[in-house]
């Protein structure tokens, strides 16, 4: 194993090119350094992530930058009503020979890329998002009785609107567990907008560049893993996690009137690796409590559902999340 100099270097290297990247997307993808920074997270943890915000604010532009900056193979799937899982998985099709012989020939979907991007997936049938689970949590798919790998690394970037519901199928919470990050992204806020009024109307679109490659991915995401994390965020996670979780017995007072159910412990697991990822992104060797605060909302928000009580309250899950992060990691600090 290498030693504790040569981790900090990697660290250190990776976390320059990590800041390259930044700078490259947000160059196109401009004033949502919090948005990008959780997606550069999820990737490095080695994940999935689901943007929600409203139309028009670039959730397409940035996965087709993500993936020049990180040098993935792309693919874009349009979820539609309509849309059958072969259509995302592919088939097999009968072919004939010259000499009349027959064979089944397998068809690839768009699901055998790299960065698959698909957009507003809650408007295809639950069967047709049931056909991306298996690809999500192990990387291959069986069709017709054979397991077939997908790219390396395979990530799902999927987005989904948060306001127009009619038509559309919301996500079960197998699925919703699989995405290791629910990024929400807002408006930007005036001056934000007026850099990006001027920087995309004009006859210049600033062109994105290949920062890494899928090797140096693959090799950044196991650098991730082998970051050390100190006691305080280790119990940190575990407090903050069992906090929402109704029915434990450390869990918040106020958690069992206000949630109904409360994040596993896939929950733990991601939330450890994002706030590694987070530390390697800024060129630091571990992370911090600082590290699992900032990156609570993302991994937490869709692991956890509202109760009654506190719907007619008129409470948030990020309000909730908020809550926990002040009681739990204020006393860890």
């Amino acid at each position: 194993m290498p030693g504790d100099e040569e981790l900090v270097d990697a660290v250190a290297d990776l976390g320059r090119k990590l800041a390259a990247a930044r700078a490259s997307i947000e160059r196109r993808f401009v004033g949502q350094h919090a948005v990008v920074e959780q997606v550069l997270c999820a990737i490095l943890a080695g994940g999935h992530a689901l943007l929600v915000g409203q139309p028009g604010l670039g959730k397409t532009m940035l996965v087709d930058t993500l993936g020049t900056v990180l040098g993935l193979d792309t693919a874009r799937i349009q979820f539609t009503p309509d849309l059958m899982p072969a259509d995302i998985l592919g088939s097999e099709v009968l072919d004939q020979d010259a000499e009349g012989r027959r064979a089944f020939r397998f068809v690839q979907g768009p699901v055998f890329t790299q960065l698959l991007m698909a957009d507003e997936i809650n408007r295809a049938s639950p069967r047709t998002q049931s056909a991306l689970l298996q690809a999500m949590q192990e990387g291959e798919v069986t069709i017709a009785g054979a397991h077939r790998p997908l790219g390396r690394p395979f990530h799902v970037l999927a987005t989904q609107n948060p306001i127009e519901q009619e038509g559309t199928y919301p996500l079960p919470e197998a699925q919703l567990d699989r995405f290791l990050m629910q990024i929400d992204v807002g408006y930007p806020d005036r001056a934000t907008e007026r850099e990006i009024l001027i920087a995309t109307t004009g006859l210049l679109d600033e062109a994105p560049h290949a920062v890494l490659d899928p090797a140096s991915l693959i090799a950044a995401q196991r650098l991730i893993r082998r970051m050390p994390a100190g006691e305080s965020v280790v119990t940190a996670i575990l407090d903050l996690v069992r906090a929402l979780r109704p029915g434990e017995a450390d869990a918040s007072a106020w958690a069992g009137d206000a949630l109904t159910w409360g994040p596993g412990p896939r929950a733990a697991q991601a939330l450890m690796l994002v706030t590694r990822a987070r530390a390697a992104a800024d060129g630091r060797f571990a992370p911090t409590l600082d590290d699992v605060a900032a990156m609570a909302a993302p991994v937490l928000r869709h692991r956890m559902a509202l109760g009654y009580a506190a719907r007619a309250r008129g409470e948030t899950i990020e309000a909730l999340i908020a809550r926990a992060v002040d009681s739990r990691l204020g006393q860890a600090a």
